[in-house]
């Protein structure tokens, strides 16, 4: 064969690469983006999980509205897990290997969030994380939407000593993020001069806190610091009005628990209670307004916002920033655009920072009034920058004590629990 020949051959042959490719990029382009939505729709944590769905769906339907993104429609994934970690672990695996979705919002329970983090991982995809959770984690596979213990807690303990007290009693549910974060807590209060004078736990769906509010009254503490999760803290707070224990007192601080969820609460007496969060639904703000104006339209429910929620929300569309700004879905893409991004939302600021993909983010502490509405006491003012890992342990430290709950768990992030579904 002459070299003319051979020359023809090699151009028939790029010829067709090129027309191979076109082709493919055109299907590409014309493919829908799959973004998967995985929260629990039952179980213990339904209550607190379930408009995390609705909320995410609506952010989709508004991009959808649009046009997309890159020209592509958006289609929802939606999985329950079911309030169990190993239902969440076989759920992930079914949207990034299965259902080939582009991302992934959710989790509430760091339980969960753990027990999916290796396939992620493993599977080189994209979770963004909207709850607030315990730090000491960092991977380049999560988004961290949620507040961590020096923007959240650490302006808590601040205020407490300084206003209340120093005896703080904790309270939680028996999973990493209760158990690091009342570490944490610990750590802060001894260093501070104050006292920890009582540290107890029930599994998640755990219901009698007989034992527990028998102690608080015993020991009387000048606050009690809440990291209960789900349906739990109904039976919690309805324990201790039994017992006499009120908001005069010793108010109780909730860490985890949504207005939605207080709202809920029938005939518990809540007013003079605290919650520690980054958002307040009831907010008179314009922008806030209209966000539940449009959630309510979009739903056909009036159910309270959560914090949650709201950050889901951002969540989508600032995914939608870093996919418009990468021109691609695909993940590393995403990924390497998402960080260094802010949006302006029903809370205020939201950034997310390059170094630690966290956000920045403002806080409150809001007192529960008679109506069981929130009235904030104490506001950041200026966001907050994400500190992860605690500085008073070097992250080797932080590292080893979270291999040390895990082993006392027979390596799960939790304490068992029979009842839970």
């Amino acid at each position: 064969m002459n070299s003319k020949a051979r020359d023809k051959i090699a151009y028939l042959v790029a010829a067709l690469c090129v027309v191979a490719l076109g082709y493919h990029f055109h299907q590409d382009s014309n493919k829908p983006i799959a973004l998967g939505i995985m929260f629990s729709l039952s179980g213990n944590m339904a209550s607190s999980e379930k408009g995390m769905v609705e909320v995410v769906k609506m952010a989709v339907a508004e991009l959808n509205e649009r046009g997309g993104l890159l020209g592509r429609p958006i289609e929802t994934v939606v999985r329950d897990g079911r309030s169990d970690p190993a239902t969440f672990v076989k759920e992930a695996k079914f949207l990034i290997e299965k259902q080939q979705v582009d991302v992934v919002f959710g989790c509430w329970t760091s339980s969960c969030r753990k027990s999916v983090l290796p396939v992620f991982e493993a599977n080189n995809h994209l979770l963004y994380y909207p709850v607030q959770y315990e730090g000491l984690e960092s991977s380049k596979n999560i988004i961290y939407l949620g507040s961590v213990p020096n923007q959240q807690v650490t302006p808590a303990i601040e205020w407490v000593l300084s206003r209340l007290g120093k005896k703080i009693y904790l309270v939680g549910s028996d999973y990493v993020y209760p158990r690091a974060t009342n570490q944490i807590i610990t750590d802060q209060v001894q260093q501070w001069r104050g006292e920890i004078v009582g540290e107890q736990y029930l599994p998640l769906a755990g219901h009698d806190f007989s034992s527990i509010v028998e102690d608080i009254k015993k020991v009387k503490p000048d606050a009690i610091f809440n990291t209960i999760n789900g349906a739990s803290n109904s039976h919690f707070f309805k324990a201790l009005r039994r017992q006499g224990i009120t908001p005069e007192d010793s108010p109780t601080f909730s860490f985890s628990l949504s207005e939605g969820e207080i709202a809920a609460f029938q005939n518990i007496e809540m007013a003079g209670d605290f919650v520690v969060l980054n958002y307040i639904g009831s907010s008179l703000s314009a922008i806030n307004q209209d966000f539940i104006q449009r959630y309510r339209a979009y739903s056909g429910d009036d159910q309270s916002v959560s914090e949650g929620m709201q950050l889901a929300y951002l969540g989508v569309h600032l995914w939608a920033k870093a996919v418009v700004a990468a021109g691609s879905s695909q993940v590393d893409a995403v990924r390497l655009a998402a960080s260094d991004l802010s949006i302006h939302g029903p809370s205020g600021m939201l950034y997310i920072e390059k170094a630690t993909q966290h956000a920045w983010k403002s806080m409150h502490i809001a007192q529960i009034n008679e109506r069981k509405e929130l009235h904030s006491v104490w506001y950041s003012k200026v966001p907050i920058p994400p500190i992860p890992y605690p500085l008073n342990r070097t992250r080797v430290e932080w590292d080893e004590y979270l291999l040390e709950l895990q082993n006392a768990w027979g390596g799960l992030w939790q304490e068992a629990s029979p009842s839970a579904d």
